[in-house]
């Protein structure tokens, strides 16, 4: 096997494991309301937390890895995964659970910049880096398919945090293959890092998003939350003027000068924004409105995720059709057209009318994520591919996390604002989550438990419709960005075509 190929699977092999660990997450999340006590925000700092941390510090590993190396960054990462899943797993409260979580946050943030620099390293030639790039794309997209079918198959037989430990025997795989077959490479003339930048990104990542999700829950006016939105400002403006002034800067401010690359990076962020809320909203509207177990509820979304991986495959050949913009606009029109019709869902499902909007929004998602990377990575020098790469992944994982914490929230408050609770019930717990209305209902006489339930489930439908149309518009508008700022974009892009360009 040729020895890049041989990369490309350990590469792959790697982000299949960030992928699985995301999406098992969100089918253990009702497990957790009765195995820890978890209450509905400590599981949205459960479910937040990992990609806050992975967020605040993608530039600075991807950076540490154009110095250090990044497969020795990679190495190092997959080992730290390995561990930290393990504590994640045997955490004893919601308290330790969210701490552990931050510490995969850390490890991944070493994983995911190395896969994609590796990949730009190793793949010179612009049409291979572009089907290289729609496979790593696929095997992520699959990793998102396969991951509720694993977790499924474990939280039906086994307890929530069997399904972390998963992690351990596919990072093993990581680090032997690792260590056999991936070339090293590094950024031979860079200097320093520089440990101000590295506390500003960091701090200014963080503190913003802390004030989006604050904003999302308590509303703009509260005092912390203007506090914090104001910080993280600052910070960022601090961070972004430090780094033109830098001879080697954490992220060089002058890639967004160029259109292939800021246009990508945006639309990358807004597109995960909207669907990182869909993979939450399944994981909860298949177990608890329609009653299904983990495993079912994983298999019922496996059609979509591999779709995604068809798609990411396949993109590189719709690219000499319809162009770079053309292919990225139509994958976000197609999740934009899926989500409509999730609006029409209600508290029983026809699966079989369901399957074909998921392939398609699936496919979408390979679209447009594979198009995107490929334009990311082709706009940066290669000794700058694990800056770069980090950019992109920072704008992934601040999308996905701003997309749990915002549109959670928004469908959270159309649950409470629709939930009409039978007379004589409590609803303290049951106005909290769905979740938590289901446990209330399982310590009441049947007939009002009976009530509680239908009326839980029809309020959290009713907060599906509205979490789907806000975001079959958010994707509308974002396609439209894409069909404009990538227009004119090359079909075979290199960096000194995007030099002529800049």
């Amino acid at each position: 096997m040729n020895k890049k190929w041989a990369a490309l699977a350990i590469a792959c092999l790697a982000t299949l494991l960030l992928s699985l660990d995301l999406t098992v997450l969100h089918l253990a999340l009702p497990s957790l309301v009765g195995g820890l006590g978890a209450t509905s925000t400590q599981l949205l700092w459960i479910g937040d937390m990992y990609g806050f941390a992975l967020a605040g510090l993608l530039v600075t590993m991807g950076n540490l890895g154009d110095r250090i190396g990044r497969k020795r960054l990679l190495l190092i990462g997959a080992a730290a995964f390995g561990a930290a899943s393990v504590i994640t797993a045997y955490a004893p409260n919601p308290e330790l659970l969210i701490a552990a979580r931050a510490l995969l946050g850390v490890a991944g943030a070493t994983i995911m910049p190395s896969t994609l620099s590796i990949i730009r390293n190793v793949f010179t030639d612009p049409g291979e880096r572009t089907a290289a790039i729609g496979v790593w794309s696929g095997m992520s997209a699959a990793g998102f398919a396969i991951g509720p079918v694993v977790g499924g198959v474990l939280l039906d037989h086994f307890w929530w945090g069997s399904v972390f430990l998963i992690n351990v025997p596919i990072m093993l795989l990581v680090l032997v293959g690792g260590a056999l077959v991936l070339p090293e490479s590094r950024n031979p003339d860079a200097g320093r890092l520089d440990l101000p930048s590295v506390v500003l990104s960091f701090s200014g990542i963080v503190t913003a998003i802390y004030a989006v999700k604050e904003a999302a829950d308590k509303g703009l006016g509260h005092a912390d939350v203007a506090g914090a939105g104001v910080a993280g400002a600052v910070l960022l403006a601090l961070f972004v003027w430090r780094q033109t002034r830098l001879a080697e800067p954490l992220i060089d401010v002058r890639l967004f000068r160029r259109r292939a690359f800021t246009a990508s990076i945006t639309t990358n962020l807004l597109a995960i924004f909207a669907m990182s809320a869909m993979m939450l909203m399944f994981a909860w509207y298949l177990q608890l409105v329609l009653g299904w177990s983990p495993l079912r509820a994983g298999l019922a979304q496996l059609p979509g995720g591999l779709a995604g991986a068809v798609g990411g495959v396949l993109a590189a050949k719709l690219i000499n059709l319809i162009g770079r913009n053309g292919v990225v606009a139509l994958g976000l029109a197609m999740n934009a057209g899926s989500f409509l019709y999730y609006a029409t869902l209600g508290t029983e499902l026809n699966y079989l009318t369901l399957l074909p909007v998921m392939v398609i929004g699936g496919m979408g998602v390979g679209f447009a994520f594979t198009v995107n990377n490929d334009n990311v990575l082709a706009a940066a020098p290669k000794e700058r591919a694990g800056a770069a790469s980090a950019v992109s992944e920072t704008a992934f994982e601040l999308g996905g996390a701003l997309g749990i914490a915002i549109l959670g929230t928004v469908l959270t408050s159309a649950y409470r604002a629709n939930l009409v609770l039978p007379a004589g019930v409590d609803g303290a717990a049951a106005r909290e989550s769905i979740a938590g209305a289901l446990e209330t209902a399982a310590g009441l006489p049947s007939g009002p438990a009976g009530q509680l339930v239908r009326a839980a489930q029809e309020a959290f439908v009713a907060g599906v419709h509205v979490t789907s149309v806000v975001t079959a518009a958010l994707l509308a508008v974002v396609a439209v960005l894409a069909l404009v700022g990538l227009r004119g974009v090359p079909k075979e892009i290199s960096e000194e075509l995007l030099t002529t360009r800049a």
